[in-house]
């Protein structure tokens, strides 16, 4: 399930970290948390839907890396992101 253009366009500018940046690791984890938030909305309708939980799973490890890379490249970034997005580690 592909984000609507103008949502991830709305998440870039909100985590990027200078101008024209669309690979940091802060607008990756935005872009992957929205995905993972709306595949979990996805399985309260569609509970035995084992092979995009499939899906699910593996973006939720690339998050995971990600957010290790972060944490050990500049803690406070890292706490910063996971304030700002919610996300409980």
């Amino acid at each position: 399930m592909p984000l609507a253009v103008d949502r991830k366009k709305s998440l870039i500018e909100q985590y990027k970290t200078h101008e024209g940046d669309t690979g940091s690791p802060e607008v990756q984890v935005a872009l992957l948390t929205e995905r993972v938030n709306t595949l979990t909305e996805h399985f309260k309708q569609h509970a035995k839907d084992h092979h995009s939980r499939r899906g699910l799973l593996m973006l939720i490890g690339k998050r995971r890396g990600l957010l290790e890379y972060l944490k050990r490249k500049d803690a406070e970034r890292y706490r910063t992101l996971i304030d700002k997005l919610g996300i409980r580690r």
